[in-house]
């Protein structure tokens, strides 16, 4: 198929510019730049036998914005001149046409992220379908870049700079109502014609239209950078940047530095700045592990490790069991997607409040002006709180999310699993216990599954399934339509004793625990595993998973070592000094008033002072580089293990599931980016020397050896 932008002038003469490239999606490649180019050449042409332009898609997306996979393949060094002679061509081409002397406007049908709101933005109108459809946005930054198209001069020469920083730094994506609120687009539309006769409308009432930067007298909204206040602000965003990204993430800081020099040079000057600054980002291994994220996000979300041939399942009543943390969270996230929810508990009361947390979050949200008393009602209604089982009869899925205890999990199994309908999913919420070995008691082991949810479930985005030995295919992709039904990214793993997250995430909380007991400062392993990109440090983790949920974890799984004759649990040092703190001072966690930090009411948590008394020692120095390694390194050796154990199916689920679900820092692109980053035979060659150094938790595994040893990449 031959990309098109079909041209089409009507009895106003008003020309109607279509986008219809080739591939699935508008984007900004070379077929883009031929069409745009010839189509503004032909524009240019007939300048004087026309009125105006509207430019539309036929696409479902309006324009997709940039080429990631081409962006993926520059090389430091190599190609940027290329690229920024590039670069300038489509800013030359979007320069001609909202310099054509004749109005254009944006007809919004789809999103418009990035690329595509760049290409709004040259117009001098722009109109929205008002359809959820619709996404408006420069969400660069959060692909390690910033807009190359002429994003940041438009929106601070439109706006003002106090306006546009925002969006700008945190790569905000409106829908089509707010971005009509925030002036991002002028007017909004109820249907496609009414779009483009509004913007027919538009150009027949604007013969004159051109953008203000190209008038003469134009100054820029608020102030330029000789104004004290907006000086003031940029100088003021600096240490807030460093503070939200810890200096691991160059983007934000180039936006803001392209911002400024808007502020201080004349319009096609700061477009050149631009390019110059985005070019200069495209080879950062930042952005490359970010762009590569994003592709493997949409690798996950496409279906990729749901088995083919089945039709897409719709969940349409769900029972869970247990109305504690997770399954009140579980029976929200699913009440929310519209499906009809039983919430069973061993009494009404416990269940009832299992509900009222549901109540609770939807209260906020009609406070905070996100629903309406009328939808809050709708998602309550869904959701039955009961103790009595027969209210699960008919169940196309029922989720169990009791406590980690193999007999009660059998035991509700055998009980309760022939309420399920025909064909229905048995679903367990573990988080380390073996799928099989929980499926012994199901009388169709094919049905059974696990899916692992994460704390708060309302926030966490992802959900872990794991397959047992006898789960079948039909299972898995009813599981992971379920799961993206609820609006979760699914990772799919195979069984084993702690799945994949629960075992990297325990390592990040050992090796905290190990440095502490070697007598490092508390206060330096805290703040290093913030350093590293972690959300907070190991210690803060730990008391806020709660030492007394990690201790009795630690215990159920040694208990099932003895059961199965295993050795998967042994005693860590997380483990030791968890028990420790409850058994000596009754210290179980933030939940239970205090673990490794004490949590004064109304003031900020602080390290316990009691804790430099057991293992500080002044005397211990060690490498900082090492301790971030450490604390780093253990969770991708663990990765790596699971791989080369076969309980990860490919590269993408580690990655999205490290991030997603244990919180491993953005910026590396997940823990096998990480190692592709690093490089693959200088991660080998580091990982022995913290071996040597720190003992055989840090041994190379097998799997790196021979990737290292052929040179290839985790892909």
């Amino acid at each position: 198929m031959t990309g098109t932008f079909n041209y089409e002038k009507d009895s106003d003469n008003i020309v109607t510019v279509t986008m219809d490239m080739s591939g699935p999606v508008n984007a900004m490649n070379d077929e883009y730049m031929a069409l745009m180019g010839s189509t503004v050449e032909r524009l240019e042409a007939e300048r004087d036998s026309i009125a105006g332009v509207v430019l539309t898609s036929a696409k479902k997306t309006f324009f997709a914005g940039g080429d990631i996979k081409s962006m993926l393949t520059l090389e430091p060094g190599k190609g940027e001149a290329e690229m920024f002679k590039m670069n300038m061509e489509i800013k030359s081409v979007l320069r001609r046409l909202e310099k054509l002397g004749k109005p254009v406007v944006a007809a919004i049908n789809g999103a418009a992220l990035g690329g595509g709101y760049e290409i709004c933005l040259c117009c001098h109108h722009r109109v929205a379908l008002n359809s959820k459809a619709v996404q408006i946005g420069l969400p660069e930054v959060s692909l390690g870049l910033l807009p190359g198209g002429g994003g940041i001069v438009r929106m601070v020469n439109k706006f003002g700079a106090e306006r546009a920083i925002m969006p700008l730094l945190e790569g905000t994506r409106f829908s089509a109502d707010k971005a009509h609120a925030a002036g991002l687009v002028e007017e909004l539309a109820d249907s496609p014609e009414d779009m483009i006769a509004k913007a027919k409308a538009w150009v027949k009432a604007n013969p004159e239209a051109q953008n203000p930067w190209d008038v003469k007298g134009f100054k820029i909204p608020g102030g330029d950078a000789k104004n004290p206040k907006i000086a003031q602000m940029l100088q003021g965003r600096n240490p807030m940047l460093y503070k939200k990204t810890r200096g691991l993430v160059p983007a934000p800081v180039k936006i803001l530095d392209v911002i400024a020099d808007t502020l201080r040079v004349d319009f096609d000057t700061a477009l050149e700045i631009e390019a110059r600054v985005f070019v200069s980002l495209v080879t950062t291994p930042i952005a490359k592990n970010l762009m590569n994220f994003f592709l493997q996000m949409n690798q996950v979300n496409g279906g990729g490790s749901r088995p083919k041939g089945f039709d897409k399942y719709q969940t349409k009543k769900v029972g869970v069991l247990g109305a504690g943390m997770m399954g009140q969270g579980i029976a929200y996230v699913s009440a929310m997607a519209g499906i009809e929810v039983v919430l069973k508990d061993i009494s009404q009361d416990a269940a009832d409040k299992g509900k009222a947390y549901s109540e609770g979050l939807l209260d906020k949200r009609v406070a905070k002006g996100r629903m309406t008393e009328e939808k809050k009602a709708q998602v309550l209604g869904l959701i039955k709180a009961t103790a009595d089982a027969d209210d699960l009869q008919g169940c196309d899925l029922i989720i169990e999310a009791v406590f980690e205890n193999v007999d009660l999990k059998h035991q509700i199994t055998q009980e309760l699993e022939g309420k399920l309908a025909e064909n229905g999913v048995w679903g367990s919420n573990t988080s380390t216990l073996p799928i099989t070995l929980l499926a012994e008691p199901s009388k169709k082991p094919e049905n059974f599954i696990g899916i692992h949810f994460f704390s708060p479930v309302d926030k966490m985005p992802l959900v872990e399934i794991i397959v047992g030995e006898q789960t079948s295919d039909e299972t898995l992709a009813k599981a992971f339509d379920y799961s993206q039904q609820i609006r979760k990214t699914p990772i799919v793993v195979n069984d084993s004793r702690g799945f994949f997250t629960s075992r990297v995430f325990a390592t990040y909380l050992d090796e905290g625990a190990l440095l502490l007991e070697e007598g490092v400062d508390p206060v330096l392993v805290e703040n290093l595993g913030r350093a590293i990109g972690m959300p907070v440090g190991p210690l803060a983790v730990q008391d806020e998973v709660s030492q007394q949920l990690g201790v009795k974890a630690t215990e159920t799984n040694m208990a099932l070592d003895a059961r199965l004759g295993d050795n998967f649990s042994r005693e860590t040092a997380s483990y030791r000094l968890s028990k420790r703190l409850i058994d000596e001072h009754g210290r179980g966690g933030r939940f239970h008033g205090g673990g490794y930090y004490d949590y004064p009411a109304g003031g900020e948590k602080a390290l316990w002072p009691e804790i430099y008394n057991w293992f500080y020692n002044p005397e211990v120095n060690l490498p900082v580089e090492d301790v971030k390694d450490r604390l780093l390194f253990r969770q991708v050796v663990e990765s790596l293990r699971c791989y080369e154990e076969g309980v990860l199916n490919n590269v993408a689920d580690a990655n999205i599931g490290s991030i997603m679900g244990i919180g491993f820092p953005p910026h590396t692109g997940g823990v096998l980016q990480y190692v592709n980053t690093y490089g693959v035979k200088a991660f080998a060659q580091r990982l022995a020397e913290l071996e040597d150094r720190y003992g055989e938790r840090f041994a190379v595994p097998q799997v790196l050896k021979d990737k290292a040893e052929k040179g290839e990449l985790f892909a």
